[in-house]
């Protein structure tokens, strides 16, 4: 039993920039005697690595039994937990699927997990990130640092059995034991195009995140920047465009649901070296299906639009590195490609 009827705070996040790549992992106790923060580093690991090792360093780092509260962002740590399957995988071998053939990621972290929550009285507790909790952005920050610092140590699980040659990162999400394989949802079982029924569902709130470039010449970059163009003004343009493109994405997309929108953002930035402009879109709606799609159409038209007004000046523009960067909300959970 707990030796404190006092509850400790735990708070942890993980970040990897590539997924594979240079990761770290950020954690923040607040216990009775003080506050105190943890962080490391590694060369090469995984998000879901680095998450899991938070939420482990924190635990770890009780010496005496106690009653906990550990907040993270990871839906893949805590439904790891509270949903049963980490105890399952662990009594199936470490494997899952209808036929337990599958092997899971991770085992070692996931262990050593179990091990540490058994020791305390633990309520694993879900935020959503980037959402203005101060602890939870803190952990981020301490993560994202972590990641960056040289001589970075060696994640030795990772580097030694699972990172080969040409890997492909692994699932952000874990699944259900007996979960089947993943599929194309928009496909039916005789392979025809469908909508996905919604009906069901509940409304959530949904965040998207989408980012594209526009590369030009330095001439045309600087004709933008200083106003040069007899259409207008390319980036006040450009921005409308995004933003007028999110709301008809459902017109353009034959298979994507109508979103009652309440927010959407498009942005400039520099692109890499300088070499033209990144456009960051964002989305978000409180809804029963995702916003990704309507980020990445802003992004995509505001890029569409910023080549319209600036092609008589060069032809040669390449638009390009379209990707979704973060969604929140939704089964799937959270989605970083930082």
């Amino acid at each position: 039993m707990p030796h404190s009827q006092d509850r400790i705070e735990i708070h942890s996040d993980g970040s990897c920039l590539g997924n594979p790549g240079p990761g770290g992992y950020g954690v923040v106790l607040a216990t009775r005697s003080g506050r105190k923060e943890v962080s490391a580093g590694y060369r090469l690991t995984t998000n879901n690595r680095m998450e899991l090792l938070g939420a482990i360093t924190g635990l770890e780092a009780l010496k005496r039994p106690s009653r906990v509260t550990l907040t993270t962002d990871s839906r893949y740590v805590v439904d790891g937990i509270t949903k049963g399957w980490a105890k399952t995988w662990k009594a199936n071998g470490w494997r899952r699927g209808r036929n337990k053939k599958e092997q899971v990621l991770n085992p070692d972290l996931w262990d050593r997990l179990l091990t540490a929550a058994g020791r305390h009285e633990v309520t694993f507790r879900w935020i959503k990130g980037h959402a203005g909790n101060p602890e939870n952005e803190r952990c981020d920050q301490l993560a994202k640092q972590a990641a960056e610092m040289p001589g970075l140590r060696v994640d030795e699980v990772y580097e030694g059995v699972t990172a080969q040659p040409n890997d492909a990162a692994p699932a952000e999400e874990p699944q259900p034991p007996d979960a089947p394989a993943p599929r194309l949802s928009h496909l039916d079982e005789g392979g025809e195009a469908r909508m996905v029924d919604v009906g069901e569902k509940a409304p959530t709130d949904r965040f998207a995140e989408a980012r594209a470039q526009v590369r030009m010449a330095p001439p045309t970059l600087r004709l933008i920047r200083e106003g040069g163009f007899d259409k207008g003004d390319v980036l006040g343009t450009a921005r409308l465009a995004g933003v007028m493109a999110a709301k008809q994405t459902s017109n353009l997309i034959p298979l994507c649901h109508p979103v009652p929108l309440s927010q959407v953002t498009v942005d400039f930035a520099p692109a890499q070296d300088d070499g033209g402009i990144e456009i960051i879109a964002t989305a978000r709606a409180h809804w029963k299906t995702g916003v990704e799609m309507e980020a990445l159409t802003a992004a995509l038209v505001a890029a569409l639009t910023i080549y319209d007004m600036c092609k008589s000046a060069e032809r040669g523009i390449v638009i390009d590195h379209a990707r979704l960067t973060r969604k929140s909300g939704g089964r799937s959970g959270d989605y970083s490609a930082h």
